[in-house]
């Protein structure tokens, strides 16, 4: 049985699509207070009308978090309507596949911006907002090619390896003051900004390789952040969670 989060305020970032957005509504749906957050207003829009419709609490910020400013003043936001902050969820990223020798100057500084700095303001923002005495929580979106070569991802891999040193780091340096900070990697999910770059065909061969013969879906994502934020991992801290159905393991 999935824990209940009433009381709970959750930031997420990049949650106006995909697996961000999935877990926005799940968490809603296990009533915890949600932080819509994205740099599409639309998106943004969406997400908090579905969960608010749904009978959940959502509250919607269209920011570009790769901005330590802009994701500072929507957690601010965030805190002075709800409360303390309980989590973050660093979701954010962006995903460009490309030979190394088109990589431009722009790539770099657009994918380390959601990738990785949007993981050191969210992790900035759970300090400024939390309770001290209750502690929290903060789960950084990482990826199996953290660990495996994919040709043409190069620096996605490279921002994806980062976060998982960090979430190493954070994990030592933020435990003493209770906050827990994890890793997970979600296999292949055909999410909207992923099929922009992925075609069935490749999707196909994709489920092939994978240990469990089959995509990964928004559920089996979500119910394993539901999982590291709750009570029956209050002992996990540094740890990184593969949700891709052996492909890690598969090498």
């Amino acid at each position: 049985m999935a824990h209940d989060f009433s009381g709970y305020n959750v930031f997420i970032s990049g949650a106006g699509r995909g697996l961000g957005r999935a877990t926005a509504v799940y968490l809603a749906e296990l009533d915890a207070t949600v932080a819509v957050s994205d740099v599409d207003a639309a998106s943004v829009a969406n997400t908090v009308a579905e969960i608010r419709a749904a009978g959940g609490n959502a509250y919607g910020y269209v920011a570009d978090l790769g901005k330590r400013s802009a994701f500072l003043k929507a957690a601010a936001e965030f805190a002075t309507a709800c409360g303390p902050l309980d989590a973050v969820i660093n979701n954010a990223s962006i995903l460009r596949y490309e030979p190394i020798e088109d990589v431009s100057e722009e790539t770099v500084d657009l994918m380390l911006g959601g990738g990785l700095k949007t993981a050191l303001w969210g992790t900035q923002a759970m300090l400024a907002h939390m309770d001290a005495k209750r502690g929290g929580s903060i789960i950084n979106y990482a990826s199996p090619v953290s660990y495996r070569g994919y040709p043409r991802t190069a620096v996605y891999s490279a921002v994806k390896g980062a976060v998982l040193a960090f979430t190493r780091v954070m994990a030592a340096e933020l435990g003493p003051r209770g906050v827990r900070v994890n890793a997970l990697c979600p296999g292949s999910v055909p999410t909207p900004g992923a099929v922009a770059f992925v075609d069935q065909t490749e999707y196909e061969r994709r489920a092939a390789t994978i240990p469990l013969r089959r995509l990964g879906r928004d559920e089996d994502i979500t119910h394993a952040i539901a999982f590291l934020l709750g009570p029956d991992a209050s002992f996990i801290n540094g740890a990184v969670l593969n949700v891709d159905g052996g492909i890690v393991a598969a090498g």
